[in-house]
């Protein structure tokens, strides 16, 4: 008997089958757009990069989106492609998509190693050096402070997220001095094509997709994911933001892509099926906010007591701060509608009620 999830997969379409480029090796989309593939040392263990031919300023070249996270098997990966891949051209740009870890982390060596500039929407830009360079990094007592005010509150927990301080800056050591600056609806000009800017929210502060028409094409960087749900967490930085609004809004901004589109997803596969790729994650997130929604009906809930209703599985320290951030977003998302209604204990925990309709 098939899953739910397959029954979802079959939704979508694959137009390259099974086929995954080589570690420091490509495989051809488009013309002038390759795809690379580099792993990662996570759960979610690979990320997907992209060289597109470009020409700037009367050179013709390369331009990279996405970086990977700074490690030496990353960097050497990367020499290879430099060998192997770039037809004797430069890299002319390194365009990123947000400031989380594995797509930033080295844009500073790449920016240095070809002597050239960094793409990024502002946002994105000053949250990287804030977390490279600042004294909490991302975590540390703050984050430990913030998640226990939501119920996750043991002292071998909040003694893990204090010790993670310098965490961010251990996968992004450096964020390059300057930038270009992307915003929503800009169009760049990459080699023979137009690429429209489409900014997105909820998963990073201000996350750019690229759209080309004439190729039919989306760089969807993590706005997109066949396989899996972009993650969507509120953060100590922001404690009493709406997330998930701000993502489902921002992925309805695909629904006016050709719906043949081929999505070039950070994770998983180059596929098609965009339209109800979006379908499925609004489906998604409904059925979750259901099932939130009456666990609140049972009891007051803090977000650590919705963890297990979202997530099945058992989880690690790293794993369960992605759990805690959804666990929140979805919370909150009921308490912006209405839904339900915040309160803070004696004990300083936020517990969340379903109001009554």
């Amino acid at each position: 008997m098939n899953s739910p999830a397959n029954e979802l997969e079959k939704q979508l379409h694959y137009p390259l089958g099974d086929a995954l480029p080589a570690p420091g090796a490509s495989i051809s989309v488009a013309p002038g757009v390759k795809w690379l593939r580099m792993g990662l040392p996570f759960a979610l263990d690979h990320i997907n990069l992209w060289l597109l031919r470009d020409e700037v300023d009367g050179r013709a070249g390369w331009s990279i989106v996405d970086c990977c996270i700074s490690t030496d098997q990353s960097k050497a990966q990367w020499e290879q492609i430099f060998s192997n891949e770039l037809e004797g051209l430069p890299i002319l740009r390194v365009i990123v998509t947000h400031m989380h870890p594995d797509h930033i982390g080295l844009a500073h060596w790449l920016c240095q190693r070809w002597n050239v500039t960094l793409w990024i929407s502002a946002t994105d830009f000053n949250l990287a050096r804030i977390g490279s360079e600042g004294v909490s990094g991302f975590g540390g007592d703050t984050a430990a402070v913030f998640f226990a005010a939501h119920g996750l509150n043991d002292p071998a927990s909040i003694e893990k997220i204090k010790g993670r301080a310098n965490y961010f800056r251990t996968l992004v050591p450096a964020v390059p001095r300057h930038f270009r600056r992307l915003m929503d609806g800009d169009t760049l000009t990459i080699g023979a094509h137009q690429w429209r800017c489409i900014s997105g929210y909820g998963h990073a502060p201000e996350h750019i997709s690229l759209y080309c028409q004439d190729l039919q094409l989306l760089v969807g960087g993590d706005m997109m994911l066949p396989r899996i749900s972009t993650n969507v967490s509120v953060y100590d930085q922001e404690p009493e933001s709406n997330p998930l609004k701000l993502f489902l809004d921002s992925i309805d901004k695909f629904r006016l892509l050709d719906a043949q589109t081929l999505t070039l997803p950070a994770h998983g596969k180059p596929f098609t099926g965009l339209h109800q790729r979006i379908e499925q994650l609004h489906v998604h997130h409904r059925d979750r906010l259901a099932e939130v929604i009456a666990a609140c009906q049972l009891k007051p809930c803090s977000a650590a007591d919705i963890v297990s209703v979202l997530f099945k599985r058992t989880l690690d320290l790293h794993q369960m701060t992605f759990a805690m951030g959804e666990s929140i977003a979805h919370l909150h998302a009921l308490w912006f509608e209405a839904r339900s209604t915040r309160t803070q204990g004696d004990d300083g925990v936020f517990r969340f009620a379903a109001n009554q309709k």
